[in-house]
Parts: C-alpha cells; sequence; structure tokens
C-alpha cells in the first residue's frame, strides 16, 4: 500500500499538468484568501474535487490502469491507494492555499475547510473510479449541482455537494451528511473497480 502511494504521489509530482495544477490553485488560493474568504473555500473545494478526481481518471484517459492493474492485481487495494493519494494531495495545497486566510484572522473557517477536505477528496476519487472519464465526470457533477441542487434542493436538501458547502462552513451535521455520500460513493466504486478497462 505504502509503495503504491509512494507511486501515485511521484506521479502526480511529475506530471507537468498535474504540478501545474497544483501550482496554479495553491497560488490563486493565496491571493483569494487574503482578499476573500468565501472565493477561496469555493475555489479550494472545487480544486479539491477536480484534482481527485483527475489523479484516478488520469489512469484511464492515458491508457495507465491496465498496466497498474497488471503490476497490483488487487484493485480495491489500487483504488484504496488512489484515494490516499488525493487525500493527501489535496489537504497539502489546502493547508498552504490558506495560510492567508488564518493570517487574516479566520482560523476556525481554515479549520473547518481542512476538516472537510478529505472527506471531499475521497468522494472526489471514488466517484472517478465509477465514472471514470472527467470530462463526463466534470459536466455531470456540474450539471448536478446547478440543476438538481441549486436549482431543485435550493442548496438545502441534504445531497452531496450542499452537504459539502455546509460542512465547509463549520455545520457538523453536514459533515455527517457528506461522510455518508462519501461512503456510499467508496462502496460503489469498491463494487464496480473490477469491471473491464479495455472499453475506456
Amino acid at each position: 500500500m505504502v509503495a503504491l502511494v509512494r507511486s501515485e504521489l511521484y506521479r502526480v509530482a511529475t506530471i507537468r499538468s498535474s504540478w501545474v495544477s497544483l501550482l496554479v490553485f495553491g497560488v490563486v488560493g493565496l491571493l483569494l484568501g487574503a482578499v476573500n474568504i468565501d472565493a477561496w473555500a469555493l475555489l479550494v473545494g472545487m480544486a479539491a474535487f477536480g484534482l481527485s478526481a483527475m489523479i484516478v481518471s488520469q489512469h484511464y484517459q492515458h491508457r495507465t490502469a491496465v498496466l497498474l492493474y497488471l503490476a497490483e492485481p488487487r484493485r480495491v487495494a489500487v483504488l484504496i491507494g488512489q484515494v490516499v493519494t488525493a487525500a493527501i494531495v489535496t489537504v497539502g495545497i489546502v493547508a498552504v492555499s490558506g495560510l492567508t486566510v488564518v493570517l487574516k484572522g479566520e482560523p476556525t473557517r481554515y479549520g473547518n475547510l481542512l476538516t472537510m477536505i478529505p472527506v471531499l477528496a475521497v468522494f472526489g476519487a471514488a466517484t472517478a473510479a465509477i465514472v471514470r472519464r472527467s470530462t463526463w465526470l466534470f459536466l455531470g457533477a456540474a450539471g448536478w449541482f446547478v440543476f438538481v441542487e441549486g436549482l431543485l434542493g435550493r442548496l438545502q436538501a441534504p445531497l452531496p455537494f450542499s452537504a459539502f458547502l455546509g460542512a465547509g462552513a463549520g455545520d457538523p451535521r453536514s459533515l455527517v451528511i457528506a461522510a455518508s455520500w462519501t461512503v456510499l460513493a467508496v462502496v460503489v466504486a469498491m463494487v464496480t473497480v473490477g469491471r473491464d478497462v479495455t472499453g475506456d
């Protein structure tokens, strides 16, 4: 497991698009945190979901999933390694990008986001393992957030992204709901991870 996480972290650090994305999100997060804490919270939430999903879906996009599963046939172990990697990367980027939030005197908001981010990262990685195509996942998530949770649920219903927003604001009930959605996503990912990869 440790070797798998180390390998995934190395891949994130050496693929240009990954480390450039991390750098951009880190710098923009620092700037936004100094200007508008709500904008920073929204950015790091989207970044955590997006980066986590990319960590998993890049294997299918670049056709390296077959090689990965040949090297480690236990697919659930691979999924767990990717989920742990996603949590490490996103917590690191949020911790660094939120330093200006702490300097502005908002350590509670910073702490709330750091508590919620690993849950969101695991949710993003698990949903990417289910969907496997990042474009479909991002378009689907955007449509779901705007139309289902925004227009129909008014961001009040106990739905995934609404719960993540509430958890980031410090609501413990929302954190429990978000964690429940994450557990559901992980269970579905573990059940579906064994399906064929040649068609992806």
